[in-house]
């Protein structure tokens, strides 16, 4: 027997579909939207399961508590922006070098993959360029639905992994008519 528990989060992001291309006849235009800069009300639902019942669950819902934390923290409320989208240059050039590339040394590499912005080599910068910069969260991956998904499968996959729990799925919404899963 195999039991299911999930539990939904939440947030606020935006981000840019770089590659974005579409097929006109099954799109009816060839309006690329999602290459603009554009945000979404996003929803994350995170699946649990195991085989064994630990004092009657399969974990506390508690336990994931620490993901609302990371996607608080991470990405509510930030711009998803992947290293290699052509804009980079004219969204983060203070924090690239002389070839218009990301200067990895002025940014905190964090653990799940991802970089933030070294606030503290802005010096003598208005606090709205600031502003702009700490609302930055740069991947190295086209930020789709799919790729989001996945990540965020990898990263709570790790996490839970002591707890004896399988993470095989998640449901990332990136609007409430557009839905992706990702599965083991």
């Amino acid at each position: 027997m195999t039991w299911t528990i999930d539990k939904a989060f939440d947030f606020c992001y935006g981000h840019r579909v770089w590659s974005q291309n579409l097929q006109k006849e099954f799109a009816l235009d060839e309006c690329l939207m999602c290459r603009h800069l554009h945000g979404h009300q996003g929803r994350i639902k995170i699946f649990l399961s195991s085989e064994e019942l630990d004092r009657g669950m399969v974990t506390d819902f508690k336990h994931l508590n620490w993901f609302k934390e990371w996607l608080d923290a991470t990405l509510d409320h930030k711009f998803i922006l992947d290293r290699n989208d052509p804009l980079f240059f004219d969204l983060m050039s203070h924090y690239c070098d002389g070839n218009g590339s990301m200067d990895e040394g002025k940014f905190f590499r964090h653990k799940e993959g991802h970089w933030t912005p070294r606030l503290e080599l802005l010096t003598d910068t208005p606090d709205a360029l600031i502003e702009k910069y700490e609302g930055m969260v740069v991947v190295d991956f086209v930020p789709t639905s799919e790729r989001l998904t996945a990540w965020i499968l990898e990263i709570v996959r790790e996490r839970m992994a002591p707890l004896g729990v399988w993470v095989d799925v998640v449901e990332f919404w990136e609007t409430p008519k557009s839905h992706c899963r990702v599965s083991l």
